[in-house]
Parts: structure tokens; C-alpha cells; sequence
């Protein structure tokens, strides 16, 4: 059989019934479609794919990201009933340190709020503040209404899951006000001039335009960097990987752990305080 576009609408009518995200269902389509595109129109066989990855690890791109566009390319396959192409991922051994240059520092994300009220953009500081402040997923901005600031807690609903956060006093109290100088009485408070929830794309551009006033490299600068940075600063304070597992929403504390993992730096740093060398 060939991928014909019908194949990929069917994929994503599934994704959309299983009530897949709208960025995870973005991201599979896109997978799918380069896996697609690299076909060109000739069969589907286990060797075609096999050859993709190859492609791809050929294209310098990590195995950790091949890894993840297989696991996407195996879902789409089981949908098609053909199992029989699927091959296997890369064996990575556990990462013991990340790499420094793209891990968003607590000073660096401080220097990112004051440049976004520097520029006059209070929603965008205030959207800084509360995605670093809470551990959310920028999907899940559009829990953060008017009722659940009032109330100090939201109820953070995804991927069929459903969680309760809490939400500081003080953060309480400045979506409260943004919401009463916007005249926004109840529902989602970040939302645009429009009336409209705010996507990734745009979150993602109005960040990534901070990066030269506040001083911070442009790739450091995404919003899930503010949930590893949450996440690194309540481990701190309360040393319990299953109780943030909880607060981030994580099916696993696998994935947790590799949120927490120290940076080359810190590794480092441990190694030396060890003495083992005279």
C-alpha cells in the first residue's frame, strides 16, 4: 500500500476521538506528513521505514527526537493495521546531566517578566509569571479563569485527565486585576485583543522577542522551560518527586525524574566535591 492524504484525515478523525491535544495532534500530522513526503508516493514496507530512520539519524538529528517522531510513526501505523512495518527505537542509555546551554535560569526568566513590562506588555508578563509560578502547560492557560483565581485553585483538564492546582495568593490577586482593567467578568483570562485563547505560536513569538532586551539566549526561551524551571524550584522546597509528579500532571514519575536531572555544571561540581583524586 502507499500513504495517501485520506489515510492521514483518517488519523487524525482518531486522534481528535481519543481527544488528543490540538498541539500533540499537530505534532503527530506533522510527523506522519514527513514520513509521508519522504516516501514520495513509493510503498510502505518495514524497509522503507527503517530507512527513514536512518534518514533522519543521516540529517543529524538526536536520537532522542528520531525516538519520539517513531513512536508517532508506530502509532499511525497501528491505526493502518500495519504493524508489520514498525521497527524499533534507539537504545539510549539514562541521561545522567542536561545540557546547561538551553536550561532557563531562575535570574534569566526574572530578567524576561521585567523586559515584558518594560515593553508595556502586562500579558505577557503576567502569562510568564503564571505559567513559571504554577508548573502548567501552556495548553492548559485556558484553566486559568477569573472564577479560578477567585477561587486560589483550577482545575486543569487534559488529555482526558483531570487535576487540581493551586494557585499563590499573590499570583490570585494579579490575575484578579488584569482581569478587572480588561473588563474580563468570567471565563479565561489570557486571551487576545479578539476575544480568543492565545495558541502556542503566538506565546511561543511574543517570548522569543524578549530574549535581546532581557539578555537571554533565544534558545532558552520556550514556554515549557518555565514548567522544568517550576518544577526544579518546588523540588527544591519540598524534596517529594511523587507530590510534583501529582502538581505537574505526569502519568509517570519517570518522566518527572528527567525534569530534575542537574546540568553538566552541577554534575560537575559534584564530581569535584568527591576529593577521589589526590
Amino acid at each position: 500500500m502507499t500513504i495517501h492524504t485520506a489515510h492521514i484525515a483518517a488519523f487524525e478523525r482518531a486522534l481528535r476521538a481519543q481527544e488528543r491535544s490540538a498541539a500533540t495532534v499537530e505534532k503527530y500530522l506533522r510527523d506522519v506528513r514527513q514520513f509521508a513526503a519522504y516516501l514520495g508516493g513509493a510503498p510502505l514496507t518495514r524497509e522503507a521505514v527503517a530507512g527513514w530512520k536512518s534518514h533522519l539519524l543521516e540529517q543529524g538529528r538526536l536520537p532522542t527526537t528520531v525516538n519520539g517522531k517513531l513512536a508517532v510513526l508506530s502509532s499511525f501505523l497501528s491505526h493502518l493495521g500495519r504493524r508489520d512495518c514498525r521497527v524499533r527505537q534507539i537504545r539510549l542509555q539514562r541521561r545522567l546531566f542536561r545540557d546547561q546551554a538551553r536550561e532557563l535560569g531562575r535570574e534569566e526568566y526574572e530578567r524576561l517578566v521585567a523586559a515584558a513590562r518594560q515593553k508595556e506588555q502586562p500579558r505577557l508578563a503576567l502569562l510568564l509569571e503564571t505559567i513559571c509560578a504554577t508548573g502548567i502547560r501552556v495548553s492548559e492557560l485556558r484553566d486559568i479563569t477569573v472564577e479560578a483565581a477567585a477561587a486560589g485553585r483550577a482545575q486543569i483538564t487534559l488529555k482526558g485527565k483531570t487535576r487540581v492546582i493551586l494557585l499563590p495568593g499573590k499570583l490570585c490577586r494579579k490575575l484578579l486585576k488584569y482581569a478587572r482593567r480588561q473588563k474580563i467578568a468570567s471565563g479565561e483570562i489570557f486571551l487576545t485583543r479578539g476575544g480568543k485563547s492565545l495558541n502556542r505560536r503566538q506565546i511561543w513569538a511574543q517570548m522569543k522577542a524578549l530574549c535581546s532586551r532581557a539578555g537571554v539566549e533565544p534558545g532558552k526561551v520556550f514556554p515549557h522551560n518555565l514548567r522544568h524551571l517550576f518544577a526544579r524550584c518546588f523540588y527544591r522546597a519540598c524534596r517529594d518527586i511523587a507530590r510534583l509528579s501529582d502538581v505537574l500532571g505526569h502519568s509517570s514519575m519517570e518522566t518527572t525524574r528527567i525534569y530534575l536531572i542537574s546540568t553538566g555544571a552541577e554534575h560537575a561540581r559534584t564530581l569535584e566535591q568527591l576529593r577521589l583524586v589526590s
